[in-house]
């Protein structure tokens, strides 16, 4: 088991390592804040449309996006611990509790633009459901 953590702690590093080189070879001048930003956002939107179907499947309830989010938030801090604790044992970065926070609030930023997003094409299809029926009647 602690071979296969420390294989997991290496290639999160190499992982860490190659997002650096791509933020410095094309000179996006990112801070290491704003990678964690974008980079735990982009994965934490990854895992709900990875894990929302399933509970989906499994739940078959008018709220189970609360679920999904729920678990992907978890899986989020638990992600960006994991991922400072091997900055840390790697030597590859420095652990830093702000970059957990700004990781954590980078999907709850980009969940906050989905679920807008969302909200809207559901008021859409209300929209026109009510108009079909009026039309109808």
């Amino acid at each position: 088991m602690g071979k296969y953590l420390y294989w997991i702690v290496g290639q999160v590093a190499k992982i860490h390592n190659y997002l650096l080189h791509l933020n410095d070879a094309y000179e996006y001048n990112f801070s290491d804040k704003e990678l964690h930003f974008l980079i735990i956002g982009a994965m934490g939107m990854a895992m709900i449309f990875a894990v929302h179907p399933l509970f989906k499947w499994l739940v078959k309830h008018n709220h189970i996006m609360v679920i999904s989010w729920i678990y992907v938030f978890t899986l989020i801090i638990v992600i960006t611990f994991a991922i400072e604790i091997g900055q840390r044992v790697t030597n590859t970065g420095t652990m830093d509790f702000k970059d957990i926070v700004f990781g954590v609030f980078g999907f709850i930023c980009m969940f906050m633009v989905f679920s807008v997003i969302r909200g809207i094409y559901h008021l859409i299809l209300r929209l026109i459901r009510r108009y079909r029926e009026a039309r109808c009647a």
